[in-house]
């Protein structure tokens, strides 16, 4: 098959504005891409980690170079048990070391936790430089690239600390998927089919149809799911950027899967297979509370089980479920905030959820 057209989207937010470039193969043209960005600067950092970096980063470099830029370097340990003050202090000596000016960018090579953690140090060094992602996962791809929000974890919660800082430029080559592990492109997967459960029925219905060829990195699939969901996020941030409204509806499955990634020490499930199970405990609790049908939990659990994602809720007592959800980014006051679902495609925010019906979602997922 043809590798599909490129593609452009720009997500309009004044001064803010960037777009997202999504062409395959486009990974060495990065440097002119930057360069013309920014044309009077020639330095930067590159963070990335040390899974990503033997694989990608001398491509990256060599066309920063081609394009007249000296490029620093700062490899990370990989895993989301390493998206901490300290790794993210790791980035802030390097960016010191380099001493780069407050127009020179830091390249964000690497997944959801390079980009994050890229994107937050850049927002805070010398009050903010640019930034530009690369992501080489599909999670990074179709999500947390996207939109500018970046973080680090804290025990206490995920994403904690860090700041809302848009990219300048997001460029994403979908022949990077081609090295993932198939355990991190099915953790993606999860994340993108949220796009259909919480505004695009058709989608879900689309990916039903062509998960196997998903799965196979059909690359027409491929194409058509990264620009899909990179079109659904743009429209999201564009409408909502600081997540004052609707764009709380993105953390769908997130309030329950970011408790799973706090109460296992973000070491046992990936970020998009602990939203998986989060997405399934807000299909319940939907149900349980009479918005929607027990059928929507059952077409969930069907597209995962196809996707090989986990189905089996992690047994904690439910006064350890309410205290990591409590310390939820997205609560207001004391108050836990819940995204539910109508139907497929079909989403809400719920604030008024009470702790006995919390309880009862959980107790029935005992084994």
């Amino acid at each position: 098959m043809n590798q599909p057209a490129s593609r452009i989207y720009r997500v309009e937010l004044g001064p803010r504005s960037y777009d997202i470039h999504i062409e395959a193969g486009c990974l060495p043209q990065l440097g002119h891409a930057v360069r013309q960005l920014f044309p009077d600067v020639d330095r930067c950092l590159i963070v990335s980690n040390d899974v990503v970096a033997p694989l990608y980063l001398d491509v990256v470099q060599q066309s920063l170079a081609e394009s007249g830029w000296t490029c620093h370097s700062c490899i990370l340990k990989d895993g989301e048990q390493y998206k901490t003050l300290t790794a993210w202090g790791e980035i802030m000596d390097a960016l010191m070391q380099a001493r780069l000016s407050r127009g020179e960018p830091v390249i964000a090579l690497g997944g959801g936790v390079v980009g994050d953690m890229a994107g937050f140090a850049a927002a805070c060094y010398r009050r903010g430089i640019p930034c530009v992602q690369v992501p080489t996962t599909l999670l990074a791809q179709v999500d947390s690239s996207v939109g500018g929000k970046t973080a680090v974890n804290h025990p206490h919660g995920k994403n904690m600390i860090g700041a809302f800082y848009q990219p300048s430029l997001v460029w994403i080559d979908p022949l990077l998927l081609g090295t993932l592990e198939p355990r991190q492109l099915r953790a993606g997967i999860a994340e993108l089919i949220k796009y259909g459960l919480i505004r695009d029925a058709v989608f879900f219905t689309w990916l039903e149809a062509n998960m196997d060829g998903l799965l196979a990195l059909d690359s027409g699939i491929v194409s058509e799911v990264i620009h899909t969901s990179c079109r659904h996020k743009a429209e999201v941030v564009m409408a909502d950027e600081t997540e004052q409204g609707m764009r709380a509806l993105l953390n769908l499955g997130h309030t329950f899967g970011h408790a799973i990634e706090s109460m296992t020490r973000y070491t046992e499930y990936l970020h998009g297979e602990a939203v998986a199970l989060g997405t399934l405990m807000a299909a319940r609790l939907s149900a349980q509370l009479g918005y929607a049908s027990t059928d929507v939990e059952a077409s969930i659990r069907g597209l995962y089980a196809r996707a090989d994602l986990p189905l089996i809720i992690p047994q904690f007592d439910a006064g350890a479920w309410l205290d990591a959800m409590g310390h939820d980014k997205k609560n207001v006051g004391n108050r836990i905030r819940y995204i539910l679902l109508r139907g497929m495609g079909d989403a809400f925010v719920a604030e008024q959820v009470d702790e006995a019906a919390i309880r009862r979602l959980i107790s029935s997922f005992t084994v």
